[in-house]
């Protein structure tokens, strides 16, 4: 019997024994996040605090064969083959889902929102930072910027009106 009640309740617990769940409330995220901004370690992974930091990262986590081969491929071949490899463990491990001080610099200072983005720029600056080439963070930010806004537009145009309503004001109580 006790097994049996043991098994019923462990549903109960499931949520608190899951790691990375999202939490419930704007509120609760708005405070996981202002939590998360400060640190330095998310589960045991350093997290750069700007851009020349996360070089200086790239440049311990990849050996030299492989930044050898990264470096002698064209930027965009780099930044497509590496966007499921290296771009997914940017993601995840620099925390630019749920907030990290890497994601916020990027967001606050470069004004790059998605993570998608945030890997796809990191990637592309540090091939241009190993083969001398100028960043041009300036026109890069834009360049994602302008592609948001297309992106943006298209879904506005190809989206579906779910309900759509006209109110009369009332003239008494200032409408007209």
């Amino acid at each position: 019997m006790h097994r049996l009640i043991l098994l019923l309740a462990f549903p109960l617990f499931l949520p608190v024994l899951l790691p990375g769940q999202p939490p419930a409330t704007k509120e609760a995220f708005r405070k996981n996040y202002q939590r998360r901004i400060q640190k330095e370690y998310l589960n045991g992974v350093y997290i750069p605090k700007d851009v020349p930091d996360a070089f200086m990262q790239f440049n311990q986590l990849i050996d030299k064969e492989s930044k050898q081969k990264f470096r002698k491929v064209n930027e965009n071949t780099a930044v497509t083959k590496l966007h499921f490899s290296l771009g997914r463990w940017i993601i995840l491990n620099w925390g630019f889902y749920e907030g990290s001080r890497l994601s916020h610099y990027l967001r606050t200072n470069l004004e790059i929102y998605h993570p998608e983005d945030m890997a796809r720029f990191l990637i592309l600056t540090y091939h241009r930072n190993l083969n001398g080439e100028s960043l041009n963070v300036k026109e890069l930010v834009e360049e994602i910027q302008q592609k948001q806004e297309v992106q943006r537009q298209q879904l506005l145009e190809q989206g579906t009106i779910i309900h759509e309503e006209t109110r009369k004001r009332n003239a008494e109580r200032g409408g007209k």
